[in-house]
């Protein structure tokens, strides 16, 4: 049985807002990383699968439950991480914990503490007194403590600072480890080649591309500057495999890089090099360089994703 499935699942939210026809299949047992920039579907795409929000039209299903008609059952067996974290006010995170429990149906004790103390949270604290960092430690908690069969989790590590972003990463591949099923969304394009094994990229309410992670280096790019002491070849650049959008200023010449460093490295030799810099781009400049066609209106054609 599939984890999870939809068919032509849409929200039309008006003016192109929303997601759009989206076919969608994950195997149990993967991990799927949904990217892309923020406001592109995203979470919309989440809140349709737990039954939040209705559908425009099409349908969702998780282990075979009408994600709309059963979504309580749905809840039960899905660990899940909203983007917007709810507000428990005065209550202690102990107390959110029980309630979640009761709701549940009982949690091993044991587990929530091991859990909270390798997440360094403080259940005897009120929600209110958290930072957002513990709120979103406490969301993660009460995905992971009752081990689900499926991890559903919009922008996890959210407000985490590197060290708890680790510890989530080892969770994750615990959960894994246990069998259970992974569905997270990210617009960080490191997190999700740190974590999954296949990546669905949706920009403006459409699935674009999507496959293995081995295919990620398709799409994963540098922005890179060449600062030069002298003359700028500009059309030897040009020419470089996978070195686009190629401009240069004076003596500087800047582009996006795909694939091996190597050909811009053979392309350069020789030349008066001053300095040679580069960054991972934000996935708004790698949507530019690398989809040069703008996406086709919302509800136009279908989003398909065979994972």
């Amino acid at each position: 049985m599939n984890a999870i499935e939809t068919q032509r699942l849409t929200k039309d939210y008006g003016a192109g807002r929303g997601i759009f026809d989206l076919d969608l299949t994950v195997r149990e047992g993967e991990i799927l990383g949904l990217l892309g920039p923020n406001g592109a579907g995203k979470t919309t795409t989440i809140k349709l699968l737990m039954g939040t929000i209705r559908p425009t039209r099409g349908s969702a299903a998780i282990f075979g439950l009408d994600a709309q008609a059963q979504a309580v059952d749905v809840k039960r067996i899905v660990g899940y991480v909203p983007g917007e974290l709810p507000q428990f006010g005065g209550w202690k995170g102990s107390e959110i914990v029980a309630w979640v429990a009761g709701l549940r149906g009982g949690l091993d004790g044991a587990e929530v503490t091991r859990v909270a103390e390798r997440l360094d949270l403080d259940l005897g604290r009120r929600y209110r007194e958290y930072s957002h960092g513990n709120k979103q430690k406490l969301a993660l908690l009460l995905a992971f403590v009752h081990r689900p069969r499926l991890l559903i989790l919009d922008e996890p590590t959210t407000g985490l600072d590197p060290l708890h972003q680790r510890v989530f990463y080892e969770l994750l591949r615990e959960a894994r480890g246990h069998g259970a099923t992974v569905f997270l969304s990210s617009h960080v394009m490191s997190e999700v080649e740190h974590v999954c094994d296949r990546v669905g990229i949706v920009r403006e309410g459409r699935l674009v591309t999507a496959g293995p992670l081995s295919e990620l280096a398709a799409i994963r790019s540098l922005r890179v500057e060449i600062v030069f002491d002298g003359s700028v070849p500009v059309e030897r650049l040009r020419a470089v495999p996978g070195f686009e959008d190629v401009a240069a200023t004076d003596h500087t010449v800047t582009g996006m890089l795909r694939g091996s460093f190597a050909p811009l490295l053979a392309a350069l030799s020789g030349e008066p090099v001053a300095s040679l810099t580069s960054r991972e781009p934000s996935l708004e400049e790698v949507f530019l360089s690398f989809y040069d066609d703008p996406a086709p209106p919302g509800g136009a054609g279908r989003s398909d994703l065979t994972v």
